[in-house]
């Protein structure tokens, strides 16, 4: 997981946009060129996995090695990071191949009886706000222990907010926290 972090911020980006991008890439030629629809959902879940592992392979890479670089008066504990991570990871892996197989139900011409039933909302509710929550959390944690690295002592929100919403939105936030990890850890090296 440590490549993750000796990455440059605009392979790091490829990673994350650029990997989905050429699957779906994929998935559309397969309809245009082979009009098969079901293709497209069978390449959906393969485009939500790979970004969750990269997105969430880096947020693990960050936490687990900032925590060996916290200074001795400040400890976080790893073992709630990665319990929130790891519903996120699980939440997501199944929820995008339930909706892709009933999508690709409804699309692939199936009987009749194939609806979303609205009661399963329900049920994907609970589990989707628990998820967003884990994964504020790990962003959370990430965001606090980059800072509590560099100025060696504990902090507060006010210290840490700009990492916070900078990891929110990756798409820009990989741009500066990416270089500022890389700093860190050739510091090391």
């Amino acid at each position: 997981m440590s490549i993750l972090l000796r990455l440059k911020h605009w392979q790091l980006f490829g990673l994350l946009i650029g990997i989905p991008f050429v699957i779906q890439i994929i998935g559309i030629l397969s309809i245009v060129l082979a009009q098969n629809q079901i293709m497209m959902f069978a390449m959906f879940p393969l485009i939500i996995i790979s970004f969750t592992g990269v997105f969430f392979g880096w947020f693990y890479a960050m936490a687990v090695y900032l925590n060996k670089k916290l200074p001795d008066t400040v400890r976080i504990k790893l073992t709630k990071f990665k319990l929130s991570l790891l519903f996120p990871i699980v939440y997501i892996v199944f929820f995008t191949i339930f909706m892709s197989g009933t999508f690709g139900n409804l699309i692939g011409g199936g009987d009749s009886n194939n609806t979303i039933q609205p009661g399963i909302f329900g049920i994907i509710l609970p589990f989707h706000f628990f998820s967003m929550f884990c994964i504020f959390y790990c962003i959370y944690f990430c965001a606090k222990s980059i800072k509590t690295v560099e100025l060696q002592r504990h902090v507060a929100f006010n210290d840490y907010a700009g990492e916070f919403f900078l990891i929110c939105f990756f798409p820009i936030g990989v741009w500066f926290i990416q270089p500022r990890i890389n700093k860190l850890f050739n510091a090391e090296n």
